[in-house]
């Protein structure tokens, strides 16, 4: 046993002499190798900008409507509907209203008090508190505030305060160091970094925003806060993270400071922020609608519906268009469409690159104002027996309630293609293979002479919205 418990230290000290005599005939290669990147150092930064990083906090007010006690007996009980009219209806208990104090961070802008941070920080605030990194404490007012671009405008009344230098955000790159300040759970004047994880990264509760992802570690008191770039910069706002539990898990989205600095000016001179609009409803194009539509690949935007009078639609584009670029920059996915549009300026000329029907073309847009209030853009009932449902006319009443001009509406849907495909009662069938539908009749005869086994491209809409959904009939 001992003879073996020995040979372990042979082989390692054989081994540690290969390993010594590798490194010695290739010392010269080690000598001449350099780093390709260097380590960075943040500490300029801090020391030339950190004193305009600053902490707000903001106190607003909400209603808290009483609440209904719960049913206590379960719904799959035959008990259940007598006793849910005494758990149900309007609450009897008095609405209180409670004080709502949230801590956010910004950056100074300007010697006598500019500061910007994100909306949803000061969004609905009665009272917002702005503390400079020296203690000095001041009563901020709102000069201006977007929903759309997340950004807000805040002055406090102060002199020679120290300002931050603001960056291009369309030159960042991705793999870049960035540097984040702000108050993570407020432990004020934080710093931590990263790097860009990716740009015009779209999110779908921001469409207007082409958002910078990066893996710098934000947390709920950063919103608002200065991504610095390593040349001390700032190229971004700190908005938002994706998380499960409400802390950071790798994924940071900041604005950045081009769109957010367009919001600024229009505040500075007191005028309304106008976005460029096309006037289209637009969705994703899976690989099997790519196959219906004959594309050679899933990208771009597919056109589901236009505003009637809206700049699109007055240009020749049409529903089932795909569009493949817009100002001569690619369209990948339907989210990259909405930032594009939005930061044009209306009244401008753009060509937009569209597939129809399998074709490329290219059409001059000019684009509108996106509306303040805006708004999604006679038979028998007949059985479609190879979709396996039934469709009947639409008066007139209807077809104005859902600003459409023709269809037919789904009565029934069993178990087949059109329930497949995610067809239900109540929607509207207004297109079929590309052909505009206007009666049951009509559908009926396009139906029966579609070819087996082929996807079909399908316009429905539900309410106000309309999609393509795509059919393949036995």
């Amino acid at each position: 046993m001992g003879h073996l418990k020995d040979r372990p230290h042979r082989r390692r000290w054989g081994t540690a002499v290969l390993a010594a005599g590798l490194v010695g005939g290739t010392a010269w290669q080690a000598a001449a190798a350099q780093p390709m990147v260097g380590l960075p150092d943040f500490t300029p930064i801090i020391q030339h900008y950190g004193a305009a990083v600053v902490n707000i906090s903001s106190t607003s007010t909400k209603t808290v409507h009483g609440a209904m006690p719960t049913n206590p007996v379960p719904p799959n009980s035959p008990f259940y509907p007598f006793f849910r009219r005494f758990f149900s209806g309007p609450s009897t208990a008095p609405s209180q209203k409670e004080k709502v104090e949230s801590l956010g961070s910004g950056f100074i802008i300007s010697h006598s008090g500019y500061i910007v941070t994100a909306a949803h920080v000061v969004r609905g605030a009665s009272h917002i508190v702005v503390g400079l990194s020296n203690h000095h404490v001041y009563k901020a007012k709102i000069v201006g505030l977007s929903v759309r671009y997340d950004t807000a405008l805040l002055k406090i009344k102060g002199h020679d305060l120290p300002t931050v230098p603001l960056g291009n955000s369309s030159q960042l790159q991705v793999g870049q160091w960035l540097l984040a300040v702000g108050a993570p759970f407020g432990f004020y004047n934080t710093v931590t970094q990263g790097v860009v994880s990716a740009i015009n990264r779209p999110l779908s509760d921001d469409e207007y925003i082409p958002f910078i992802q990066s893996d710098v570690p934000i947390n709920p008191g950063n919103s608002g806060g200065p991504l610095f770039n390593m040349e001390g910069q700032v190229v971004g706002i700190n908005d938002q993270i994706y998380t499960s539990n409400g802390g950071y898990m790798g994924l940071s989205f900041s604005i950045p400071i081009n769109t957010a600095m367009r919001a600024v000016h229009a505040f500075e001179h007191h005028k309304a922020i106008r976005f460029g609009w096309l006037g289209v409803d637009v969705q994703g194009v899976s690989s099997e609608m790519a196959r219906a539509m004959r594309l050679k690949e899933p990208v771009g935007a597919l056109i589901a519906s236009l505003a009637h009078d809206g700049p699109a639609a007055k240009a020749g584009l049409k529903p089932g268009d795909v569009i493949m670029t817009y100002d001569d920059k690619p369209v990948y996915s339907v989210g990259q469409l909405p930032p594009l549009v939005g930061n044009t300026s209306p009244g401008k000329r753009v060509p937009v690159g569209i597939m129809r029907n399998g074709h490329p073309l290219t059409i001059d847009v000019r684009v509108g104002t996106l509306p303040k209030n805006l708004r999604h853009p006679g038979s028998h009932n007949i059985t479609l027996s190879r979709m396996h449902m039934e469709v009947g006319p639409l008066t007139h009443e209807a077809l104005s309630d859902m600003d459409i001009h023709h269809g037919v509406v789904v009565l029934t849907v069993e178990p087949g293609p059109a329930e497949s495909a995610g067809i239900a009662p109540g929607m509207v069938i207004q297109e079929l293979n590309g052909v505009a539908i206007t009666s049951p009749s009509q559908i009926a005869h396009l139906v029966t002479n579609l070819p087996a086994h082929t996807p079909i491209p399908v316009l429905v809409r539900r309410g106000k919205e309309s999609a393509y959904v795509v059919v393949t009939l036995p």
